[in-house]
């Protein structure tokens, strides 16, 4: 919490109170979660830590990611709704860190694009070093948590503008993450959590991670055959149907003013003001 570059990081407690964790370390970020400090938290006596009063307070995305790695036309009825065929294997993409913003920080629409769409993911948070691993029980062992992720993209940029995907996904401000980094013990089964998006009050997203064609344990098993996942690294897990991508035209893109709302079951909510870059 607090203001861009000088956040402290703090911890819910199971009333809802804010506990402050600056005096057990200076940030939850990559080596943080390398060092065991997940464990070491959970020793801490909740109720010796300082509450903090959180009104007024900015809050910031709960993690610095190393790397973002994000799965694509990972839901079936967002697949559909595209006209894409099924994958066969992962469609796998990077998206630059430092898209990552807190929650309810603004999101900016790029100069020049009239096609930025948004997109509510489930993100895995990575706890232990993953490279070639043999089976999805060893893939879940590396999850630290999960947390919730607004996939902005920009459409043009990514499908009509030449290359990779990257190009429209790694625009500032286009990875609200957070509020909170969920341990993965408070998550019994990622795949059956409900996710819902609206712009503007209107519903535009309803779906549930039970309909992934490849579910978290096989997305982090695989994506290890193909690159090192090191603690902090993050992976944006796809979304469901009801991107502005797949609506009737005039599809419903994004315009300043615009007021984006995401959540999914038990891992907080989101709010993102949109405005002109």
């Amino acid at each position: 919490m607090g203001a861009p570059g000088r956040e402290t990081p703090a911890l819910l407690d199971e009333d809802g109170r804010l506990r402050d964790l600056s005096g057990v370390t200076d940030d939850l970020d990559a080596a943080f979660l390398a060092a065991d400090g997940l464990a070491r938290l959970a020793a801490v006596p909740v109720d010796e830590l300082p509450v903090r009063d959180a009104t007024g307070v900015r809050v910031g995305a709960p993690l610095r990611p190393g790397k973002i790695v994000c799965i694509g036309l990972n839901y079936r009825d967002h697949a559909a709704e595209t006209g894409a065929a099924l994958p066969t294997e992962p469609v796998v993409f990077l998206k630059a860190p430092d898209t990552v913003v807190g929650p309810e920080d603004p999101v900016l629409i790029p100069r020049g694009s009239t096609r930025t769409d948004w997109e509510v993911e489930l993100a895995v948070v990575i706890g232990r070093r993953a490279r070639y691993l043999a089976s999805t029980e060893e893939a879940l062992a590396c999850v630290a948590g999960y947390a919730v992720a607004n996939d902005v993209s920009e459409r043009e940029f990514q499908l009509e503008r030449g290359g990779q995907w990257d190009k429209g996904k790694s625009c500032e401000t286009f990875n609200p993450f957070g509020p909170w980094l969920v341990t993965a013990d408070e998550v019994p089964d990622p795949q059956r959590l409900g996710l819902r998006l609206w712009v503007n009050g209107v519903l535009r997203q309803d779906g549930n991670t039970s309909d992934m064609v490849f579910p978290v344990a096989e997305i982090v098993r695989y994506v290890s055959q193909f690159m090192v996942l090191y603690p902090g690294d993050v992976i944006n897990t796809g979304t469901p149907a009801g991107v502005a991508l797949g609506q009737p035209d005039p599809k419903p893109y994004l315009t300043a003013g615009d007021v984006v709302e995401l959540e999914i079951d038990g891992l907080g909510r989101q709010r993102q003001v949109v405005a002109q870059a």
